[in-house]
């Protein structure tokens, strides 16, 4: 007999990217951003390492959120901070959702978004995207209806396409709530400052950010979601009671508020996003016009998961995904999602698959 809850134990736990500890990869298989965090990130984590760490941290983190809220012309109480954008994902679904609730989330998409709603015990929904990462409205109208909480990751993963705003409104659901999943949003071509949010209906929205793509802290594990006050006020209910150490918030305030050095290495990147494109396109892949730190390949002839393998024994790391999808040969979606490294991470990528290819 399980002592654990059903729901735990019929789960199938989310496989994050591989990790290897040793030096000498390329590793493009995470979403990490290749160059390092502001120098000001370094000087406020020694600062606060040194400082009063047998204290425990500001519970709400408020000196972020006066950074944050200053940066998308917002109040501060329309802030929280979380450990990591997951973290806000999980509080997402304990103010909101029951057993008895409907999970949405388009797919294919970030699959955690499915195991948490399983740990929470609610029911979910998986809303098939067209073949070209468009929205099916007609089939998945009675699901985002009769939703509670509707995910929706934008720029999307592991495709990197953005869906318009207008598309977005459409999404809300009538007694629910659209989280709009922003983790890529700062490399996008039109990066917004949240103006949906101070729009109309925007007690129906929630938007999540992360610090681990755009700002380099993937290592510091840091995110927050901004909502109107009173959707951020449920959520505080819900979250452990120190839940950023203090660290974090120090390296994510310092992160923040250096603009210039975010934006300095979000161009860099976007200009290797598209050599990369192109690179792959020259070997003979489709790739989806990326608005992520990543692009999304397929071959129409070569395997993808030996591609994979391939660049695996070079030392080469990407992702190799698949989804289940009834419209395609085996039933199966699969692909490669390459991160955008470096200029000579990208050169000795693309070299090293020319080769293969």
């Amino acid at each position: 007999m399980s002592l654990f809850r059903d729901n735990v134990e019929k789960l199938a736990a989310y496989v994050p990217g591989e990790q290897p500890q040793e030096t000498g990869w390329t590793k493009l298989n995470t979403n990490e951003n290749p160059y390092p965090p502001s120098p000001r990130v370094v000087e406020a984590i020694q600062r606060t390492a040194t400082g009063r760490l047998n204290v425990y941290p500001d519970p709400l983190g408020k000196s972020f959120c006066r950074a944050a809220a200053e940066l998308f012309d917002l109040d501060p109480d329309w802030i929280l901070p979380a450990n990591g954008s997951d973290e806000n994902l999980t509080l997402i679904l304990r103010a909101f959702a029951d057993s008895k609730d409907l999970v949405a989330y388009p797919y294919p998409s970030y699959i955690l978004y499915e195991t948490l709603a399983e740990i929470q015990g609610a029911r979910f929904a998986r809303l098939r995207l067209n073949a070209d990462w468009s929205w099916n409205f007609q089939q998945n109208k009675p699901l985002i209806a009769a939703a509670k909480i509707l995910f929706v990751p934008n720029p999307n993963s592991p495709s990197g396409n953005r869906w318009d705003d207008e598309t977005i409104r459409s999404l809300i659901p009538p007694d629910g709530v659209l989280i709009l999943d922003e983790a890529y949003g700062d490399f996008t071509d039109n990066p917004h400052k949240m103006e949906l949010l101070k729009s109309d209906g925007n007690r129906q929205l929630i938007v999540t950010r992360t610090l681990s793509k755009s700002y380099s802290l993937a290592g510091i594990r840091f995110g927050f979601a901004v909502a109107h006050p009173d959707l951020i006020s449920g959520m505080r209910k819900v979250k452990d009671s120190y839940n950023c150490d203090a660290v974090a918030l120090a390296a994510a305030e310092a992160a923040i508020r250096d603009q210039d050095w975010m934006l300095s290495n979000r161009q860099k990147i976007c200009a290797s996003r598209q050599r990369l494109d192109e690179g792959l396109q020259a070997l003979g892949f489709n790739t989806v016009p990326s608005q992520a730190n990543f692009v999304w390949a397929t071959h129409p002839t070569r395997s993808h998961f030996e591609l994979y393998e391939q660049l695996k024994g070079r030392k080469i790391l990407i992702r190799y995904m698949k989804f289940q999808n009834e419209s395609r040969p085996g039933g199966i979606l699969d692909g490669l999602r390459i991160t955008v490294g470096t200029d000579d991470e990208v050169t000795h990528f693309l070299n090293t698959l020319r080769e293969i290819v």
